[in-house]
């Protein structure tokens, strides 16, 4: 067998950056870990494409597998840490071969959980091994344990936050420099911050995986990625973020999570934050992640939600808990306790809204909208108008009072409608954070 008092074994399948950074942890902090974990965390095998490229470090002393397959049944290990990606396929090939065979698995693949996280703990129960991912959720924010460990005793209502780095680099430039959204997103693209295909990141598929897997551990229910209502950054303006800061509040990328008495709620949206909350204040690639807890209250974690660095930091980590002997339940429960539930979108919510209108310029139209939205039961709170533009065209900002949203949605697609109306309104939910 593997394992032995003096090494915790493992494989590492995928070279690209988080794996090799894995090796560069372990490598250079070997004592370090050896003495927190009590004993050594040893590579044994690795796979990769191409065994003969220049990854920075020294790969010699390691067997190459002759493929994914053979290194997740490979007897000579004890852990498979997968660093690929990908949701199906070879992957999940791998990863559910590995648990079968009574492998522990550590990975930062949040699509692949999302997708097959629940059925994938049911086969590591059943083979008394443990499947973790802290690595999976904002990088090198310890969220992951924090909620299934540290905020274990309490009955969480809420876990909300920044989950995507490369989103949050984009709004806070914008608001920085006034600048537009393809202008920044190509900036973000040289800069390395976003891919050359940013649908990802933009369009929020990378942040809702993760969100799902937080609402999972935090509840204790199956995750179910598509329940999710999920709407990214593309719609939103120069104009938007200059007109959130003009009424004091911040454009955040968000995704949210609540248990809200018999409701589970989650949606991933852009919001308004007000611009003094901390919330607020977490800026270009970083993360943050919020929990509330009926007995801890609030509390807050930040810091870098990708690279090399805090994504093999959290991957070691998950390793130097499995090389102790402790292997926690993937949700923080037996798979057969998760409750599947019903999910709602944000239309259930009640909040204030800001809306965002581009109308003709001509007398009455100001009137024509708000005495719509006053028949549809919606009350104004505040109000900007910015006109005169070169094309005969105004813009008007309404920051609506605290109503369902689902209400606040219908009555803004009655004004779409308005001959005066000249584009698509622009309609974001406020949270009070």
């Amino acid at each position: 067998m593997a394992s032995s008092p003096d090494s915790f074994k493992i494989g590492i399948a995928g070279l690209g950056t988080v794996g090799v950074g894995v090796v560069k942890i372990l490598q250079q902090n070997q004592d370090l870990i050896a003495a927190r974990a009590g004993r050594s965390i040893e590579i044994v095998t690795i796979a990769a494409k191409d065994q003969s490229k220049d990854r920075g470090v020294d790969l010699s002393t390691y067997e190459w597998a002759d493929d994914l397959l053979s290194l997740a049944q490979n007897t000579d290990i004890d852990c498979l840490v997968e660093c690929i990606g990908g949701d199906d396929g070879i992957v999940k090939e791998t990863v559910q071969s590995a648990l079968e065979n009574g492998k522990d698995v550590v990975t930062a693949n949040k699509a692949l959980l999302a997708k097959h996280g629940v059925s994938f703990s049911k086969i590591a129960e059943e083979n008394n091994c443990a499947l973790l991912y802290e690595a999976a959720v904002a990088g090198g924010i310890p969220i992951i344990k924090t909620l299934r460990e540290g905020l274990a005793a309490n009955e969480i209502n809420s876990v909300f936050g920044i989950l995507n780095g490369t989103c949050n680099y984009i709004l806070t430039t914008m608001e920085k420099t006034g600048r537009d959204f393809d202008d920044v997103l190509k900036e973000a693209q040289d800069l390395g911050y976003a891919e050359a295909d940013p649908s990802f990141d933009i369009d929020g598929i990378d942040a809702a995986h993760k969100l799902v897997l937080l609402a999972g551990l935090a509840f204790g229910v199956e995750p179910d990625f598509d329940a999710l209502e999920i709407s990214g950054i593309r719609s939103i303006t120069a104009h938007d973020i200059k007109a959130a800061k003009e009424l004091g509040y911040t454009i955040k990328l968000l995704g949210i999570t609540k248990h809200i008495n018999d409701q589970y709620i989650q949606t991933l949206e852009p919001c308004l934050v007000p611009s003094y909350s901390a919330i607020a204040q977490v800026d270009d690639a970083y993360n943050a992640v919020m929990t509330d807890g009926d007995f801890v209250e609030q509390t807050m974690m930040q810091g870098k939600g990708a690279g090399e660095g805090p994504t093999a930091s959290s991957i070691v980590a998950d390793l130097i808990d499995l090389a102790k002997g402790y292997k926690p339940h993937a949700f923080g429960q037996t798979s057969a306790k998760l409750k599947k539930v019903e999910w709602q979108n944000n239309e259930e919510l009640e909040c204030p809204c800001y809306l965002h209108l581009v109308v003709k310029d001509e007398p009455g139209v100001l009137a024509e909208i708000t005495s719509r939205l006053s028949e549809l039961n919606i009350s104004i709170d505040s109000l900007l108008q910015h006109g005169h533009e070169e094309d005969g065209s105004a813009r008007i900002i309404i920051m609506t009072q605290t109503a369902p949203f689902k209400t606040t949605s219908e009555s803004v697609k009655s004004v779409e409608g308005l001959d005066c109306v000249l584009d698509k309104p622009t309609l974001l939910r406020i949270e009070e954070v």
